[in-house]
């Protein structure tokens, strides 16, 4: 045998190591079938949230003010005197304004505008633990000066079990879409090899608006409160046997 063709010899066999190494180190990609399922679970909420706000005008921003802390304390006075807690009372706005004039215009000359008066604004958000109350609470809030707001939000205090429940049923929701594409594929399903819960920016809630007015009523506020509805979502991966 050449001198050339022992060389050539030599150095193949030198690189069978590093070729079953470069095999070994190569990963394996396992077949798998990837899915997303979704689940709800209903509850009756046991809690509201509202917002009520006293508007008032005055010549000046004295006046104002005055008459909406009069309106406001009154209120405030009356949530409690319902049963509502002071972790349940909390101001959400504040606002002073002015209330501008702006004269006609002439080509000669412009006029600025002028301040005839001043708007006061003080908004109250209130939790309702007791929905019996709910709808004296707004009725007496508008005979005592709520005159803007009135948004009602229906929530739970301690939602978790229907979300538990929701999460669970992501999970059969996927478990059950991962079997129906494996059956039509003709292939068989393994183990679980991922499973995450898709991020939820914000759990959806029924909400029921009533726009507030001046006049009083005569009976209390006829609220319905419905059933909120959580949401969960979930991805799965399920390895494909062979």
């Amino acid at each position: 045998m050449s001198t050339a063709k022992k060389i050539l010899i030599m150095f193949a066999v030198a690189l069978l190591p590093v070729s079953a190494m470069a095999q070994a180190q190569k990963p394996h990609r396992q077949p798998s079938i990837s899915v997303t399922g979704e689940g709800t679970a209903q509850v009756a909420p046991d809690m509201a949230v509202i917002n009520l706000t006293v508007l008032r005008q005055g010549k000046t921003a004295r006046e104002a003010l005055d008459a909406s802390n009069e309106a406001m304390a009154a209120i405030l006075a009356e949530m409690k005197a319902t049963g509502v807690e002071d972790r349940d009372l909390q101001t959400s706005d504040f606002s002073i304004s002015p209330q501008y004039v702006y004269p006609k215009q002439d080509d000669d000359r412009r006029q600025p505008p002028t301040i005839e008066g001043y708007n006061v604004s003080n908004s109250l958000t209130v939790r309702i633990r007791n929905l019996d109350n709910l709808g004296a609470i707004l009725d007496k809030s508008v005979s005592l000066g709520v005159n803007q707001g009135g948004q009602i939000m229906f929530t739970s205090d301690d939602p978790s079990a229907a979300i538990t429940e929701a999460r669970k049923k992501a999970v059969e929701d996927a478990m059950a879409k991962a079997q129906t594409l494996a059956e039509a594929a003709g292939v068989e399903l393994g183990r679980v090899l991922r499973i995450g819960e898709v991020a939820n920016p914000g759990r959806p809630m029924p909400m029921m608006r009533a726009e507030m007015a001046k006049a009083s009523f005569d009976s209390a506020v006829p609220v319905a409160a419905g059933e909120n509805e959580y949401s969960v979502s979930v991805t799965m991966s399920f390895e494909i046997k062979n």
